[in-house]
């Protein structure tokens, strides 16, 4: 069972390896491919974007997967 707290830093991290680590490897093959090529592409500016964004799905996959007595 994934925590959601270390999904979200590792998708942060490196982006797509949270949504890995909840099992969800297409998601995080996703991120894993397109995070550099915003970073690239846009100057780093877009590249700041999926970090957060990859963080955020990352965690709320892993919370949604959580059985309900463990949701805080």
């Amino acid at each position: 069972m994934s925590k959601p707290g270390v999904a979200a830093v590792l998708s942060f991290l490196i982006p797509g390896v949270g949504q890995i680590y909840n099992g969800a490897i297409l998601r995080g093959l996703f991120w894993l491919i397109i995070t550099p090529g915003f970073w690239v592409g846009s100057g780093g500016l877009l590249g700041w974007i999926c970090h957060i964004v990859a963080a955020a799905t990352a965690f709320s996959y892993a919370e949604k997967r959580l059985p309900a007595w463990k949701r805080v």
